[in-house]
C-alpha cells in the first residue's frame, strides 16, 4: 500500500496541543510548530478504521484487556525485538511519563539521588523533583558528533549511593541507539551495585540508521530484574491521545509494589480506544511503519543537507532513532532567551531550544522531522533567513 507523508492536513482548532497553543506559548498564532513530539501524520489507515468502528458504537464505557490485546503487544516486541514478553508483566498505564513517576515512587525514597544522563527529555527532571528526590546527573559526552556514556562518572554515582536510574532509549533528544555492549556495561554497573532502572523506550520502534534497538529487560534475567520498562505505540503510531500505555515488569515484587500503587492512585484500566488501537497498530500496521520510516529518513537527510549547506555553523546530531534530530546552534553565541527570540519572533518557527533539556542542552535546539517535508522545508528557509539577517 501507499502511504502519503507529504498531505498536509490542518490541525489548527483540533484542541491540538501541538497547534492550538502557538500566540499563548510563542506569541504568534501563525508560528509554524516543529516542537512537542507528535506527527503530522495521520495514524495508520488500520487504526483509524478501528477507532471509526469504535465511535460508532456510541457507547463509550468502561473497557477491559483482552488475550487479544495481550497478545498483540507481546508478538509485536518478540518480533521485532526479539523480546519474549510474558502477559503477566504487562501493567496498563495512563501513559509513559505517569508510569516514570510511579516508579520512582515506589523503587525511591524522598530525598534519594536518581540518576539521569543529561542532556535528556526534560519531564525526566520534573518527575525526580516532582517527587522531593534529587537529580543526580550523569552528563552524556558529545564525541565526534555522537553522544556517548561516561561510564567512569557513572559508577562514581552509583558507588557514592545512587540506587535508581532514568534511561532513555533510543536516547532523546540526542537520538542515540544504544548499542549492546553499551548496554550490558550499563547492566553491569547496576547489577554491582543493585541499582534499579527505569527505562523509558517509548521510541524503540522508531529505529532510523541501520541499527537495531536492544530492549535492556532482554539483556538477561538479571538485568530484567532489576528492571521497569515503559513502553507504548504512541509515538510509534501517532496515537498518544488514545492512552495505551504500558509498562513491562518481570520482578515479582517490583511489579506487586507497582501495581499497588497504581491501585492506590486509581489510575488503572485501559481506555474505551486503546487495547483496539494498540491491536490495530500492533497486528494490521507494520507496513505503515517502514513506510514511514522511510520518509522520516529522507526528512532527516534532508534537513542534515540542508543545515551543512545552508548554515554550516550550525552542528546537526545524526539521529540514529527517533524522529528528533538535536542541532548544536553554539557557534551562533546566542543564549537561551536570544534564541528563542530569534525562533519566535524572526524566524516565526518553533523547534524546542535546548536548555529545556537540561544544562548540557544549552545552545541547542530540538527539530521535530514527522511532519511533510514541505513544512520542514519551510520551516529550514524561514529559520535560515533569520539568522542572514543576525
Amino acid at each position: 500500500m501507499t502511504y502519503h507523508f507529504d498531505e498536509l492536513y490542518p490541525r489548527k482548532g483540533t484542541l491540538s496541543l501541538k497547534w492550538d497553543q502557538n500566540e499563548s506559548l510563542f506569541g504568534d498564532p501563525d508560528v509554524l510548530p516543529l516542537w512537542v513530539a507528535d506527527m503530522d501524520f495521520r495514524c495508520p489507515p488500520a487504526v483509524i478504521e478501528t477507532v471509526k468502528q469504535r465511535a460508532e458504537l456510541g457507547m463509550y464505557g468502561y473497557t477491559i484487556r483482552t488475550e487479544e490485546y495481550l497478545a498483540a503487544i507481546t508478538s509485536w516486541f518478540e518480533r521485532r525485538h526479539n523480546w519474549k514478553i510474558q502477559p503477566e508483566w504487562l501493567t496498563d498505564t495512563p501513559g509513559v511519563v505517569p508510569a516514570l513517576s510511579i516508579a520512582i515512587q515506589v523503587l525511591s525514597e524522598p530525598g534519594d539521588p536518581v540518576i539521569v544522563q543529561s542532556p535528556v527529555y526534560n519531564p525526566f527532571y520534573d518527575v525526580i523533583r516532582r517527587n522531593d528526590r534529587r537529580i543526580a546527573e550523569n552528563p552524556l559526552r558529545l564525541r565526534d558528533g555522537r553522544y556517548e556514556m561516561d561510564y567512569e562518572h557513572l559508577e562514581s554515582l552509583m558507588r557514592e549511593g545512587a540506587k535508581l536510574m532514568l534511561l532513555c532509549s533510543p536516547h532523546n533528544p540526542g537520538g542515540r541507539v544504544w548499542d549492546r555492549d553499551e548496554l550490558e556495561k550499563l547492566g553491569q554497573l547496576c547489577e554491582q551495585y543493585d541499582v534499579k532502572i527505569i527505562s523509558d523506550e517509548i521510541h524503540c520502534d522508531l529505529v532510523l540508521a541501520d541499527k537495531k534497538h536492544v530492549p535492556l529487560a532482554s539483556l538477561s534475567d538479571s538485568i530484567a530484574k532489576l528492571t521497569v520498562s515503559c513502553l507504548a505505540p504512541s509515538k510509534t503510531f501517532n496515537m498518544p491521545g488514545l492512552n495505551s500505555s504500558f509498562t513491562c515488569i518481570s520482578n515479582p515484587e517490583i511489579k506487586r509494589l507497582f501495581d499497588e500503587r497504581i491501585q492506590t492512585i486509581a489510575v488503572g484500566g485501559v481506555s474505551f480506544f486503546g487495547p483496539p488501537a494498540t491491536i490495530a497498530a500492533y497486528n494490521e500496521s507494520e507496513d505503515w511503519l517502514e513506510a514511514l520510516l522511510d520518509y522520516v529518513r529522507g526528512n532527516m537527510n534532508y534537513a542534515v543537507s540542508f543545515i551543512h549547506e545552508q548554515l554550516p555553523m550550525l552542528r546537526p546530531i545524526i539521529s540514529e532513532g527517533t524522529y528528533l534530530l538535536w542541532v548544536d546552534c553554539r557557534e551562533l553565541g546566542l543564549s537561551s532567551t536570544a534564541i528563542k527570540q530569534l525562533m519566535y519572533r524572526e524566524a516565526r518557527i518553533a523547534f524546542n531550544e535546548g536548555s529545556l533539556y537540561g544544562e548540557q542542552g544549552s545552545g541547542f535546539l530540538r527539530v521535530n522531522l514527522a511532519c511533510p517535508r514541505a513544512l520542514l522545508s519551510q520551516a529550514l528557509d524561514q529559520f535560515k533567513a533569520a539568522i542572514d539577517r543576525i
